[in-house]
């Protein structure tokens, strides 16, 4: 049996080593475009800050593809698929048979329609090369300003912030985490990063990026002028799903599975932060995670299902803690009641969200001990009415 993985991130390397499970001599190939082993993205801020090397960040070193019988083949991206044939041309000339294949080609940094994005000095971070390019052009400049206040946008300005530039965020949303976030939170969160040196622009629209041959500022739609050596556009991601659109296969807000991880096309699976499952685009990791498991294992000739991911995330935002699950209503437009237990001057915001007596949501900003089980709770949809009032008080050992 032959498997093709196109993509080497979370999705793809987990979907080869569960085939490996279950398929000790299938030959498997994996495709990708960058230059480096599997890696942690979510380690890929502390590579830019200068407190882990690319060695810190490899997941899987060449010895875990030799002993899996893996081939990697990088710095390769795969121009063409032909389905009938089943086979892939990649771009250094290579044509290869598949029996089994998997599309895991993820995500690229979204850059909006703004004037002079194409300048010199204009960056996104999505790859180890783009933390290379960055840090080689911060070299000597005082400057960042950030477009996008949102995880990665907050997590890349501290990175530089380390590195001893200033840094300036300027975010759509009139709150930064908008999706991790409710509006009293996020100003607590606000407040505690203006005390380490950032500066904010909120509720402020991007009109046009600044400079001759390369980048000295911003200007807002309101006429607000923001100089800066240096600009990152932090403004979320969109799946690569270009060669699922050019074989036919359903793309939608990203390209379209079954709970089996299988397109349109038989034989054609695709797993990580390009797919849409039962209308939901994740684009985080723990999901992309438990796709390529669910590929792999089908692939082989298993039979798993994906049941969807709650959407949650563990984070450190700037060195800070912080954990969001479910429905956070952060709008305050969902039938529920909330349980909020605060202290600005700790920097600490937790929130509970309770929805016909059912746990659907959680924000832990600063503390977040008992968030397993609060996730748990949640996965469970567990009834809380019993104990609605020791969670009041932040007892969680009901939920246990």
């Amino acid at each position: 049996m032959k498997y093709v993985i196109i993509g080497n991130g979370v999705a793809g390397t987990t979907a080869a080593a569960n085939i490996r499970k279950l398929d000790s001599s299938g030959e498997i190939t994996i495709f990708t475009d960058e230059g480096t082993p599997f890696y942690s993205r979510i380690r890929l801020i502390e590579y830019l800050a200068g407190e882990a090397e690319e060695k810190d960040i490899i997941v899987y070193k060449d010895e875990w593809y030799d002993k899996n019988n893996i081939k990697l083949i990088l710095k390769t991206s795969i121009t063409d698929i032909d389905k009938d044939e089943k086979e892939i041309v990649a771009s250094n000339g290579e044509k290869l048979k598949y029996d089994k294949l998997l599309i895991s080609t993820g995500s690229f940094s979204f850059v909006p329609p703004i004037k002079g994005a194409d300048k010199k000095g204009v960056f996104t971070l999505r790859t180890i090369k783009d933390a290379d390019t960055i840090i080689d052009y911060a070299k000597g400049l005082k400057n960042v300003l950030l477009i996008g206040g949102g995880v990665l946008g907050l997590e890349a300005g501290n990175a530089l912030r380390k590195r001893g530039l200033n840094i300036t965020v300027v975010e759509f949303f009139p709150r930064l985490l908008p999706r991790q976030m409710d509006p009293e939170g996020a100003d607590i969160l606000k407040t505690q990063l203006e005390g380490m040196g950032f500066i904010f622009h909120l509720d402020a629209r991007s009109k046009e990026i600044t400079g001759d041959d390369k980048v000295s500022g911003l200007v807002l739609e309101d006429g607000t002028s923001v100089s800066c050596d240096l600009l990152i556009i932090s403004a979320g991601v969109r799946p690569y799903a270009e060669l699922g659109k050019r074989l036919g296969l359903n793309v939608n807000k990203g390209l379209i599975v079954n709970d089996s991880m299988e397109t349109n096309i038989k034989d054609i699976y695709a797993a990580g932060d390009l797919i849409e499952h039962r209308g939901v685009f994740y684009g985080i990791w723990p999901a992309a995670q438990k796709q390529g498991e669910v590929a792999g294992i089908n692939m082989a000739g298993g039979n798993a299902l994906y049941e969807g991911t709650i959407m949650s995330n563990m984070l450190k935002v700037v060195g800070i803690d912080l954990a969001a699950a479910g429905d956070i209503d952060a709008e305050g437009k969902c039938a529920s009641e909330s349980i909020i237990m605060k202290d600005r001057g700790e920097y600490i915001y937790k929130k509970l969200v309770i929805k016909d007596d059912i746990l659907i949501g959680c924000i832990l900003y600063g503390d977040v001990s008992g968030y397993r089980r609060i996730l748990k709770a949640i996965d469970e949809k567990r009834d809380v009415k019993g104990i609605r009032d020791a969670l009041a008080q932040w007892d969680l050992s009901g939920l246990s």
